[in-house]
């Protein structure tokens, strides 16, 4: 949000540059800005088109050429980077980052996020990864939805808190529940494709599809929306203030 207010654009946000001395603390800076621009400068660089970064972590319509780096590609990494954190996976580790996996991010495929997490999170980071640009939140409003999450979690009756609680139990359901012969992978054991390159590099696609969305993304959504404002106005009433 710092950055974007001084109308800088960072186009390589992905969690290689993302450093913390304890990331149970606040203490998190972002960094390496060998990539970054202050927008409006240099309209005539014959260099801007040039697609430098992590694959995954690139929005749509920046791989396909069809719009310039703006400020709303870096919310779309901040999705994707979101995701990461609350699976514990990296996006698409078991196939290789090639020209095929560009096409399909900008024919709308995305992470798959588990049906257990929070809805309330789910909403948050489809939005930013959304292929319509303008229907992406700013990092101000992230920064303030975030904060009511962190500001309602004390509240035992807050829908984000009742929410974290059931992906809590249903995440220690599943390790008691799995056996030593049929653990499916986790965020310490899951096998890296060769071809995953998660470090920054020129990627040079071209002919790529004008960005969309999956079919039944923005249904999903609009539902998701629905659903989640609902339980907001439910737990808006029975909350009572304590004294």
């Amino acid at each position: 949000m710092r950055i974007h207010e001084l109308d800088i654009v960072h186009q390589d946000f992905h969690p290689g540059n993302i450093l913390s001395s304890n990331f149970k603390s606040h203490d998190i800076r972002i960094s390496d800005f060998g990539l970054s621009k202050l927008i409006g400068t240099n309209p005539n660089n014959p260099e801007k088109k040039n697609i430098v970064g992590v694959l995954p972590y690139i929005a749509p319509e920046v791989l396909s050429g069809d719009e310039e780096y703006t400020k709303a590609a870096d919310v779309y990494s901040f999705g994707i980077i979101a995701y990461e954190i609350v699976t514990g996976f990296p996006p698409y580790p078991d196939i290789p980052h090639d020209k095929d996996l560009a096409m399909k991010i900008c024919n709308g495929l995305r992470p798959k996020i588990p049906f257990h997490t929070p809805k309330l999170i789910t909403r948050m980071i489809m939005r930013c990864w959304d292929a319509r640009v303008t229907y992406r939140p700013t990092f101000k409003e992230l920064e303030d939805e975030l904060e009511k999450y962190w500001i309602d979690y004390d509240k035992k009756d807050s829908e984000i808190r009742i929410q974290i609680k059931k992906a809590e139990e249903f995440s220690a359901n599943q390790e008691s529940t799995n056996t030593t012969t049929t653990k499916p992978p986790t965020a310490l054991n899951y096998q890296t494709h060769p071809q995953a390159i998660y470090t920054s590099r020129l990627l040079d696609f071209s002919k790529l599809p004008k960005p969309k969305n999956e079919e039944n993304f923005e249904k999903e959504l609009e539902e998701l929306t629905k659903s989640t404002s609902a339980l907001s106005i439910v737990a808006s009433k029975l909350h009572v203030p304590d004294f």
